[in-house]
Formats: structure tokens, sequence, C-alpha cells
């Protein structure tokens, strides 16, 4: 068995089997894995905002969907990833407020889970699998070895994509 890599919030890293690596907490945020099944590896960044070009002072790439990808994809490609193999998987950003509220912070999740689907469009990287949106909380572990990502919420059985 091999170790779980964490992945913080506005953080990136990479992973080879048999390691795992996860994040935790994913609320409004999305969680991003880069995988190339033939060789196994892969690589996840925790993205908290859409587009680093709204914001001043923008020193963590990590943070948003198109610094964040950007550089997760440079780093997997570092470690011998195929560039034309790569798929995606993703999850997370939830509408954590219950209140149907027409205020566009509230509506953070769905930014960022549009702005990281255009951001892996205009890199050609297919998204696989995704579970997103809803209005609830997700933990997330992929595993190179097998490729599967399992999601896991508080109350709700454990979904592998």
């Amino acid at each position: 068995m091999g170790t779980m890599v964490k992945v913080g919030m506005a953080d990136l890293n990479v992973c080879l089997p048999p390691d795992a690596i996860t994040t935790l907490g994913l609320g409004s945020c999305v969680g991003i894995v880069l995988y190339d099944p033939g060789k196994k590896i892969s690589g996840m960044v925790h993205i908290m905002l859409p587009d680093s070009a709204k914001i001043r002072n923008n020193e963590n790439i990590a943070k948003f969907a198109d610094t964040g990808i950007e550089e997760l994809l440079n780093r997997v490609l570092k470690l011998g990833a195929n560039r034309g193999a790569l798929i995606a998987k993703i999850a997370g950003g939830a509408q954590m407020f219950a209140f149907n509220s027409n205020n566009e912070m509230l509506k953070v999740g769905m930014r960022n889970v549009e702005a990281v689907k255009a951001k892996l469009s205009a890199l050609r990287i297919p998204i696989k699998a995704e579970d997103t949106g809803l209005n609830y909380g997700r933990t997330i572990e992929f595993y190179p070895e097998s490729g599967e990502l399992l999601v896991k919420s508080v109350g709700k059985p454990v979904k592998k994509l």
C-alpha cells in the first residue's frame, strides 16, 4: 500500500502508483485530476476561484481554475505523462448555501465548474467523469493504479468515477 498524498486548499500535487492522492472538503471549490491511463501518472489541483485575471496579487497559482490547471498540466508532463493521452476527472463546485440568491459570490461553485470545463476544453483534455454541483461538500481520493476517483460525502454512499 502506498502513501496518501494530501492536497490542501489552493494547492496541487502529483502522484504515481502505488501512492494515491486526496483533497478534503471541496465545497464550492473544484478538485481536478489529470491522468495518463497508460503511464498511470496523475496529479490533482484544488481550485477555489474561476479566474486569476480578476484578482491582483494572485501569486498562488493553484487557487484559480485557469492557472491551477495549467500548472498541474506542466507538472504531470514533467513526470513523463503523454500529453495526448491525458484525461480529466472533476468533482466539487457545490452551491453551499441553500437560499436561492442571484448574488454572484454565492454562485462561485457553478462558476468554478464552468471555468474548469472551459480551461480543460481549451487544453483539449477530455473530462471522463464528474461529480459537481448540488449543495454538499465532497472529499475525493484518486488511485492512479486503477484510475478510480472516489467521491466521499457525509451521509452518502461513496461514488466511484
